[in-house]
């Protein structure tokens, strides 16, 4: 049996009575040292309003977009992989086109409001000078990306027949939605807050894929049945596009040339008006 000393059983409960003491003063300096605890950020709200009824709707099946590298008018090295867990909103413009014109200040007002959701990328199909296009975002004040249309692009994004043409991309990369024309912003914004997982009360439809062939209200037509632009200059083929697109034809059908062409086909008086419009800017040059 071992001998205790007075002084040896005095160290010993000072030492077992400094335990707890020691251990909180480890559980204070481990606490200093821990890292705060981050608030959740707080999600953004709408830039637009949106009705209660409203209903947006997307592709039952997506079509995958394939990787597709672009240079943004701003020297900018870009891809369509770079997009990836956001929601893209690919937008077919050109600076002729006054719905597109029209557009643009939607778009820069998403893209200010959801830089962690959503990319814009503006795809310009004007056949002049990428200068003039990069000096027309700047006056416009483009906050979003702006690549030049190449066949590539084109491939990827079938279909372009008219402007604008937005195509929208989840996150995954797929194409869910592609909208011809003047599109209400908040249908936008809506597609983005869904697909984004961020609170929206709107509802969805899943829809069958849809080839889109008939020229909308609210857009400019860049390819007209019947009427061979090839052999016009750029310069010629934005004026008599943006003159079809302006000039109403007097069948009766309440719409411009282009979309008399675009929808109706058997018109026969459009054709004829069509290719004077095209006669006269080839012969003022």
């Amino acid at each position: 049996m071992g001998i205790f000393t007075k002084a040896g059983m005095t160290m010993r409960m000072s030492s077992v009575r400094a335990l707890p003491w020691a251990a909180v003063l480890a559980a204070t300096v481990l606490a200093g040292c821990a890292q705060p605890v981050e608030e959740p950020v707080p999600a953004p709200e709408p830039v637009f309003e949106s009705p209660a009824d409203l209903t947006i709707e997307l592709l039952r099946e997506p079509l995958p977009v394939n990787e597709v590298a672009m240079e943004a008018l701003d020297g900018r090295s870009m891809s369509t992989a770079d997009w990836q867990g956001k929601v893209a909103l690919v937008n077919f413009w050109a600076t002729w086109c006054g719905p597109c014109r029209e557009e643009i200040p939607h778009l820069i007002q998403l893209q200010e409001r959801y830089p962690d959701h959503l990319q814009v990328v503006g795809v310009s199909t004007d056949e002049g000078d990428p200068a003039d296009v990069a000096a027309f975002a700047e006056r416009m004040g483009v906050n979003y990306p702006i690549v030049m249309a190449t066949e590539d692009l084109y491939r990827e994004f079938p279909g372009v027949f008219a402007l604008p043409t937005s195509f929208i991309v989840d996150p995954g990369g797929s194409i869910v939605q592609t909208h011809v024309g003047l599109i209400s912003p908040n249908v936008f914004e809506q597609e983005v807050r869904h697909l984004t997982a961020l609170p929206t009360t709107v509802s969805v439809e899943l829809i069958e894929e849809n080839n889109t062939t008939r020229l909308v209200n609210a857009a400019h037509a860049t390819s007209i049945p019947g009427l061979d632009l090839s052999e016009l200059t750029p310069d010629q083929k934005e004026r008599v596009l943006q003159r079809l697109n302006e000039d109403g034809c007097p069948c009766g059908c309440a719409l411009t040339l282009a979309q008399c062409r675009i929808n109706d086909s058997s018109c026969g008086i459009s054709p004829p008006l069509a290719e004077r419009v095209v006669a006269e800017i080839v012969g003022s040059d």
